[in-house]
């Protein structure tokens, strides 16, 4: 009894000891390392399964407190040694940068596991936030690196927009912002940005608002104006169904002038939006002699809802600049021109002013010469004519067009 009492201090005293080496262990290092390494390991080459083995690890492992060994693992495959050397007596993975395959793509793959880890703290994010920056404006690395910034907790955390900052900032003293727009565009980023936010706050406001008072104007107006694009590709979308069902042009006029006042659009981009929506709203004839007539037919349909949308000088030039460019890419129109010209002049569509600026000065390069070849004879009737034949701003001209060409004119006044 005597001997077991003596014992007791020592026992518990061993016990305390036990848990204080445990404890110190669960917080070394190496043995960090040696889990991690297993982990690698046991996952394979496979990229999609180590980033799955490092996210579920991060919530029994101490990612901050380890950074230093995380980084020296995934980049050289064990724990460096002071002189940058890797001891032989550790368990190393051959999963790291320094045994991958040398080619761009593995590298950038590479990038994208080691580049936001919840271990480095904010200083060291920063740091790597401004050079990705750099390495992103001189072409070293593809923006499609982004998509690492959209994981969910990243972003729930604020750790994706907070990067984003340093990274753009970055970038934008490197480039201008319509050269980094492209990169954005090559890989599809261009429409998500807003995803750097938690879904709650994936608003165009928040986003401006966030950016802006990070001294990123230029990035919100890049991410605004992508906002509005995207809003009119919706709303052109809808406008030409209801064409296809055959709607009735005052309900497509009422619903187009509310969508336009609910997303700020301006006149001129509203009759871009009608536009293309008429001619995406119809299967074309693909003989040149026949195309010709069915648009004119198509056209003189809807000449009620251009003209809703033509009530500016701007909207007209927008109107013809979009013809010109649809004739030109479309080829089966390229005789069409001057006939859609005419019946829209003739429907109050367009008015004189307009046509004669547009073909002075106004006109784009796409399929110039054909185009004012088209309409020259119809442009010096215009210049020519007399005082009381040009009636001017809300009047026009009955043009008709015989197969000869020639150009007769009935006035009549609206």
């Amino acid at each position: 009894m005597s001997n077991q009492k003596q014992q007791k201090p020592t026992l518990t005293g061993q016990r305390f000891k036990t848990r204080k080496r445990d404890e110190k262990e669960r917080f070394d290092p190496t043995q960090f390392q040696e889990s991690i390494v297993q982990g690698l390991n046991q996952s394979g080459s496979d990229l999609e399964a180590v980033a799955k083995f490092l996210d579920a690890t991060g919530g029994k492992l101490d990612y901050r407190r380890y950074a230093e060994t995380l980084f020296d693992i995934l980049v050289a495959g064990g724990m460096l040694a002071p002189g940058g050397t890797l001891s032989d007596d550790m368990t190393r993975t051959e999963f790291c940068l320094f045994t991958a395959q040398e080619d761009l793509e593995t590298m950038q793959a590479y990038a994208q596991l080691l580049l936001f880890l919840k271990g480095f703290t904010e200083s060291e994010r920063n740091k790597l936030a401004m050079l990705t920056g750099i390495l992103l404006a001189n072409g070293n690395i593809s923006a499609s690196i982004l998509n690492s910034l959209y994981n969910e907790n990243l972003v729930k955390e604020g750790v994706s927009a907070a990067f984003a900052v340093n990274l753009f900032k970055s970038w934008i003293n490197e480039k201008d912002i319509n050269v980094i727009a492209g990169s954005l565009r090559k890989v599809g980023m261009d429409n998500r940005l807003m995803e750097l936010f938690p879904a709650n706050k994936r608003s165009c406001e928040h986003f401006s608002k966030y950016f802006t008072d990070a001294g990123l104007k230029e990035l919100s107006d890049f991410a605004r104006n992508q906002e509005s694009i995207g809003a009119r590709k919706e709303l052109q979308k809808e406008v030409q169904e209801q064409m296809s069902r055959g709607d009735p042009q005052k309900e497509i006029i009422a619903f187009t002038k509310e969508e336009m006042k609910k997303a700020n659009l301006s006149e001129q981009a509203m009759i871009s939006i009608i536009w293309t929506s008429a001619m995406g709203s119809v299967e074309w004839n693909k003989k040149e002699e026949l195309v010709t007539e069915q648009a004119i037919k198509h056209l003189k349909q809807y000449s009620l809802l251009l003209k809703a949308f033509t009530s500016q000088g701007l909207s007209e030039l927008s109107l013809l600049l979009k013809i010109q460019e649809y004739c030109y890419d479309n080829i089966h129109f390229m005789k069409a021109f001057q006939k859609i010209v005419v019946l829209l002049y003739k429907a109050d569509v367009l008015s004189e002013e307009a046509i004669l600026k547009w073909y002075t000065d106004a006109h784009v390069a796409k399929g110039k010469s054909v185009f004012l070849e088209q309409m020259k004879k119809f442009v010096e009737w215009l210049k020519n004519a007399e005082e009381g034949e040009t009636i001017r701003t809300h009047t026009r001209l009955n043009i008709h067009v015989f197969p000869a060409g020639i150009l007769t004119s009935h006035k009549y006044r609206c």
